[in-house]
């Protein structure tokens, strides 16, 4: 992650880590040749066409805290819905990764309970249980590092961060750049005290309507995400403090008990094809299958060459090292900014 200027920043926005689940559909789901709700790959439903046929039968997927300017979500959600002629509904654009857990629990059985989710790989870790395996066809182009190999979840491509993943990064961040480390985050929660006692902290969720209107003219972000600030703000800046480069992935999960089984990983399928790979790289994010897309000569070079430059080594946190940052930040970030 880097720091922004005008938007202090989380910075490398890499793609979004998915944890597809084998979902089990409120109807039952499927065809005669495709099963969705035991699928753990498009050739145990039949292959792609049975997938689509299915999907199509269902002719909805409920997506949640996917905000349309997002890595250029909107992008492929307007083209999957018009490619398989499925409805989108997409629920708390600006929600964190908590709420999408919480929106699985208490909408469970119903028809409006989110089909997927994108989450940080801290809240995927502590609730697998929601997930079921899944591989989508590009599964051999992820590297191993970051996929779990029976195929419960892989990577993929602000606010409170004892709940949100982004916010979470930016108090590792905060801390890297203040002679922390990524096992050691107290650093990074002093950071943000200090700011809290010099009357500098904002307890505002950054969005891009926050940063337009001037509440948050300084924010902790991936870098994707405030390269598209300059469109708003004259002058918007990045700044990128020195050894405090932090990457990161995110999870995308299918519920297990999601309504529409077959749309869901149809739409798993999408973001993990070369066009929905692009569709992320176009948004300034840089997709898990980038160097096998290159490789392949499949990767849009134009939006490669136009990706924010970073210079150094970025720190990949590992699993338990997110999962023991956010357990130290929960235990003190109250008392640390109130």
């Amino acid at each position: 992650m880097k720091f922004v200027s005008l938007t202090r920043h989380l910075g490398m926005a890499i793609a979004a880590f998915v944890v597809v689940t084998a979902c089990g559909s409120t109807s039952g789901g499927g065809t005669a040749s495709c099963k969705p709700s035991t699928a753990t790959s498009v050739a145990d439903c039949g292959g792609l066409d049975a997938l689509v046929t299915a999907a199509k039968a269902e002719g909805k997927l409920n997506i949640i805290a996917t905000p349309p300017d997002w890595a250029n979500y909107g992008a492929s959600i307007n083209a999957f819905s018009a490619k398989y002629n499925i409805k989108i509904t997409s629920a708390n654009p600006n929600g964190s990764s908590q709420e999408e857990v919480d929106a699985v629990k208490n909408l469970a059985g119903t028809s409006s309970a989110p089909d997927v989710l994108d989450v940080g790989l801290s809240v995927a870790l502590a609730n697998t249980a929601l997930f079921a395996p899944y591989k989508v066809a590009t599964w051999n182009d992820i590297p191993t590092a970051q996929k779990e190999a029976s195929g419960l979840w892989w990577l993929a491509l602000a606010g409170d961060p004892t709940k949100s993943n982004q916010a979470l990064n930016g108090v590792i961040m905060a801390s890297l750049a203040n002679g922390g480390s990524a096992d050691d985050v107290s650093k990074g929660v002093d950071f943000f005290h200090q700011l809290k006692m010099a009357g500098n902290y904002v307890p505002v969720i950054g969005t891009a309507a926050t940063v337009k209107a001037g509440q948050t003219p300084v924010v902790f972000e991936w870098d994707y995400l405030s390269s598209s600030h300059g469109k708003d703000v004259s002058g918007w800046k990045i700044f990128e403090p020195s050894g405090a480069l932090l990457g990161n992935y995110y999870t995308q999960a299918i519920n297990k008990a999601a309504p529409h089984p077959a749309a869901v990983r149809l739409w798993e399928e999408y973001l993990f094809s070369d066009e929905g790979q692009n569709n992320w790289l176009k948004g300034g994010a840089r997709p898990v299958r980038m160097a096998a897309m290159e490789k392949s000569g499949k990767l849009d070079a134009t939006a490669a060459a136009a990706l924010p430059k970073v210079s150094g080594n970025p720190v990949f946190p590992t699993p338990d090292q997110q999962t023991a940052a956010g357990t130290y930040v929960k235990a003190h970030w109250s008392a640390a900014v109130g």
